[in-house]
């Protein structure tokens, strides 16, 4: 049975065993996939009497939207334009949610902080139904761009060509919001791919500093995740015994 679905479905589903490109989307897509759905579970069940509890959620909550916003701006700088160099009019569509989405995000900051200042019931479930509608607007979104936009990349250009596309958007990603994908792509990603996010971490990241994020990625997973990564970076799973001498 056809759906709608199978009209949004990747360009590279019908070929598994072909190798895969260079995707500029579904990685940080599936890290802000996890990012909102954590986030919409947490504001979905907020008790607004633990003033704690309320700040952590919304602390988070504008951090997802931070994100959210900084995402949307590199794939309007930097891959737009890509794609309108091979057919102009390419990323109408997409840019006009992109602004949509602007007005959301300032919409829910918003709401937010009213929740913040004056922890209610009412406003707390106003917050999570409008959170509950970007995010879905969101999945949407998402679904398109890997599937029409990588379309149009993959049929317009050469992988090391997307690989410069791609640092592009690294150089232009700060310290703060590096820290932030991390956490998300270490939790998000499939374990082949969380392998090659370190291996190429490893690669460039001092040795010292490499160091301190595979103790983050340990904190973060659970056992069997955290054996697979350092089974595929060579690392022991178990740290050694401190010494008692």
């Amino acid at each position: 049975m056809n759906t709608a679905l199978d009209t949004i479905a990747p360009p590279h589903a019908a070929n598994a065993a072909r190798p895969p490109r260079q995707d500029l989307y579904t990685p940080i897509h599936r890290a802000l996939r996890l990012f909102m759905c954590d986030t919409l579970g947490r504001v979905g069940r907020l008790d607004v009497d633990e003033p704690r509890e309320v700040a952590q959620t919304l602390d988070q909550l504008d951090t997802l939207l931070d994100l959210c916003h900084r995402h949307l701006l590199h794939e309007n700088r930097i891959v737009h334009p890509a794609i309108e160099a091979l057919q102009p009019g390419g990323t109408q569509r997409v840019a006009a949610e992109h602004q949509q989405h602007l007005e959301s995000i300032a919409a829910l900051r918003s709401e937010s902080a009213a929740v913040r200042a004056a922890p209610d019931v009412a406003a707390a479930l106003r917050l999570y139904r409008h959170l509950a509608l970007f995010v879905a607007e969101n999945f949407m979104h998402m679904q398109l761009e890997e599937s029409a936009h990588n379309a149009l990349l993959w049929d317009g250009y050469g992988d090391a060509e997307l690989g410069v596309v791609h640092q592009r958007i690294l150089a232009s990603v700060g310290p703060v919001e590096q820290a932030q994908t991390l956490r998300w792509l270490t939790l998000a990603l499939p374990p082949a791919e969380r392998a090659q996010l370190y291996a190429e971490l490893q690669r460039h990241v001092p040795p010292d500093a490499f160091a301190n994020l595979l103790v983050g990625a340990r904190e973060l997973l659970d056992v069997g995740a955290w054996t697979k990564l350092a089974g595929a970076l060579q690392r022991p799973a178990v740290a050694a015994a401190p010494s008692l001498v």
